[in-house]
């Protein structure tokens, strides 16, 4: 069975379907908060011709979503799944940002159980790469559980190559 990188997956609070095009306007306008961006290692993103490079990569990844709110029916952010390594049996869930109205509730811990329950159906692992500075992030990955297991390097859109921990969820058994 191969993995499906972009499903429709909906839960109580949220949705997520597949990042299209035509969601550039109410992608960028969330995107668009410099604030979203002051811990991560690429803290220029919320610029348009960041953020185009950003948009770009998102849509050729093959695997990126756009998250709605359920109530409001607004595009609140964004997140994909990268790097499926059958070998491995492992993928990456990573590039995420909510807009800041939704930070520290549950609309990020929904996103991330709707994804690992669909990625636990077809590997073992899932890793997500955090940048070394943006400890707000690294909280909310040890908030749902996720174990720090390295620094690597990563290189953002134009910038040099930036140090981020990695993380990794296993599958329950």
């Amino acid at each position: 069975m191969s993995f499906d990188l972009q499903p429709h997956l909906k839960g109580e609070l949220i949705e997520l379907r597949p990042l299209r095009p035509e969601d550039w306007d109410d992608l960028f306008a969330v995107a668009s908060d410099p604030l979203i961006w002051e811990q991560h290692p690429e803290h220029d993103r919320y610029k348009e011709e960041v953020f185009k490079v950003f948009f770009s990569e998102a849509l050729e990844s093959g695997g990126a979503f756009v998250v709605i709110d359920k109530k409001s029916q607004e595009m609140i952010g964004s997140s994909r799944f990268y790097g499926y390594d059958p070998e491995r049996s492992e993928i990456e869930i990573g590039w995420t940002f909510l807009a800041r109205k939704y930070w520290g509730g549950r609309h990020n811990l929904e996103m991330k159980c709707l994804m690992l329950n669909h990625a636990f159906k077809f590997v073992e692992n899932v890793v997500f790469f955090v940048g070394e500075k943006n400890i707000r992030s690294q909280k909310a990955m040890e908030k749902i559980g996720a174990l720090r297991s390295g620094i690597v390097t990563r290189t953002y859109g134009n910038h040099p190559p930036a140090l981020n921990v990695k993380y990794v969820i296993k599958k329950p058994r």
